[in-house]
């Protein structure tokens, strides 16, 4: 091991964390097959893991979901009206005056590949 080189450990608090972030953005651009590329994959998975469990991000909600996946593709109301072969229901939806049924989260799935478990997550109505 070279001087520059650390033994990536589980991470148990926060400074430690940062000092693997630091690492991790000084060995970013290893050479695949070296030591460093080997140390870039384990320091990775060690700030990947502290992150889950210290910097948990909630899922997106549903409907901001389906607006950014639209806009991503492309797509306009016109055209999520005829997946959902309504035009008014996507309105509806869009709008939040009506809530996604399975068919509607189904289809969605399908033609935005936003994963179901984002889909089916509740979301308030607009009132009025």
């Amino acid at each position: 091991m070279t001087a520059t080189e650390m033994d990536v450990l589980i991470i148990k608090n926060e400074k430690q964390y940062q000092a693997y972030l630091k690492r991790m953005n000084e060995i970013f651009n290893a050479k695949e097959g070296t030591p460093e590329s080997d140390e870039l994959d384990m320091l990775a998975l060690v700030l990947e893991k502290y992150e889950e469990e210290h910097y948990p991000i909630d899922a997106p909600d549903p409907i901001e979901a389906i607006k950014f996946m639209m806009e991503q593709t492309g797509m306009d109301d016109k055209k999520l009206g005829a997946i959902l072969n309504s035009r008014s229901r996507a309105s509806e939806i869009l709008n939040r005056k009506r809530k996604l049924s399975i068919a509607h989260i189904r289809k969605i799935n399908e033609h935005l590949k936003i994963p179901a478990d984002v889909l089916i997550k509740d979301y308030a109505l607009a009132q009025g």
